[in-house]
């Protein structure tokens, strides 16, 4: 069966329609990552925030009213034609939603928190439900008045990709005949302090796979995919998971789950490694990540396969990587150039004489003309959970 990606909406520091993300992120455009104040006290640390004006939520959803849910409409109001033509087409009960989030809207639910703390009574637009896993994807079932499957995912980094793998689950048992898929995390002082007093925070610009690199910088975004079996621009095929519980936020430093994770995913699509053309690495600019995730890509892969990490031009968007990142192998595939233009690393250009030496493609990189290509985008999780998908041309 069949697992089509037929839209894509999507919003990031980039840019908030798909021309504007293309623009800046085969540019290698790292403006958007700017050193912000009020997220870490005594720092500035630079972050990749959405500067683009969000859309209201509808009154009648107006308990639903928080960043993290606005990002994701203004996400869906991208390709509201293509969602309203597959309803038509298919009916309410039989389109599902599947997303991955962290934070939802956690950041508006501290700030309540803060408010009862200092004045003993919650705020009048405090509500529970924004920091529930589920409430964005119930955000689109109201909006939309579907009735089908609707969930989110929370497996931190690998969230949007595996609601993308969940998905194309959905399709191939027969629930669905389209489905919402992809990711959405907002800025958080939660996640934010979090990581910074797990010492994985890079208060300069992050460097991913640098002998210099020293951590991550964080993000926002979102990315939603209308998936059918009907024939679209770009095909899923395949997608592989592995968890290894090697540790709770450290990876297991031979990279023995992601390579599982990767072999699944090529096992999934009927393909073998020679026949990957670009890899969307999972780079966080940590010292473990980028260790491991290059020692795993160079034992299957070698070290010829042409390979990014776009984290050092969105910042780590946490559980919207996978789609986002996913996003951008669409964007490479649907590009209008003839040549197909691919995203560039971005980084200092000094490299780790400990790693594994990968072949990191500068601006201007492109796919092969001829024949079908076939992209691949890593995610890695704390707590050993991995993820990998396969995106390629329609056959």
């Amino acid at each position: 069966m069949n697992s089509y990606l037929n839209a894509l909406g999507i919003l990031c520091n980039l840019g908030a329609t798909k021309a504007a993300v293309a623009e800046a992120l085969f540019a290698g455009n790292d403006s958007g990552i700017r050193p912000e104040q009020g997220w870490i006290p005594n720092h500035e640390p630079p972050l990749g925030s959405v500067q683009a004006t969000l859309p209201s939520i509808p009154d009648t959803l107006h308990h639903r009213d928080n960043r993290n849910n606005r990002l994701l409409l203004a996400a869906a109001l991208e390709i509201e034609s293509d969602i309203r033509w597959a309803i038509a087409r298919y009916g309410h009960a039989r389109i599902g939603i599947v997303l991955g989030t962290s934070t939802t809207g956690i950041e508006e639910a501290t700030q309540g928190v803060g408010a009862y703390r200092r004045n003993g009574a919650w705020p009048a637009d405090y509500h529970y439900s924004h920091q529930e896993l589920g409430a964005p994807a119930e955000l689109l079932a109201e909006w939309l008045g579907l009735s089908g499957p609707c969930y989110s995912i929370s497996t931190a980094c690998t969230s949007g990709a595996r609601a993308l793998m969940s998905a194309q689950r959905l399709l191939r048992i027969g629930l669905c005949d389209a489905v919402l898929c992809g990711g959405v995390d907002t800025l958080c002082r939660l996640a934010i302090n979090g990581f910074h007093a797990l010492e994985a925070v890079d208060l300069q610009r992050c460097d991913p796979f640098s002998k210099h690199r020293r951590g991550i910088n964080i993000g926002e975004a979102a990315a939603l995919f209308l998936m059918t079996r009907e024939p679209g621009p770009v095909q899923l095929l395949g997608g592989g998971a592995s968890s290894d519980a090697y540790h709770m936020s450290s990876p297991d430093p031979e990279g023995t789950g992601a390579r599982k994770a990767m072999h699944n995913a090529l096992f999934h699509a009927g393909l073998d490694a020679t026949q990957i053309d670009y890899i969307n690495l999972h780079g966080t600019a940590t010292e473990h990540n980028d260790s491991m995730e290059s020692q795993a890509v160079a034992a299957m892969f070698g070290s010829d396969m042409p390979c990014s990490s776009t984290k050092s031009l969105t910042g780590h968007t946490l559980a919207a990587a996978g789609a986002l990142e996913a996003a951008f192998c669409w964007l490479s595939l649907t590009d209008a150039r003839p040549e197909r233009r691919l995203p560039p690393h971005i980084w200092d250009h000094e490299t780790d004489p400990s790693l594994p030496a990968l072949n990191l493609i500068d601006i201007g990189s492109h796919l092969p003309a001829g024949g079908r290509r076939y992209l691949m985008s890593n995610s890695f999780a704390f707590g050993g959970n991995n993820a990998s998908l396969i995106l390629g041309d329609p056959a």
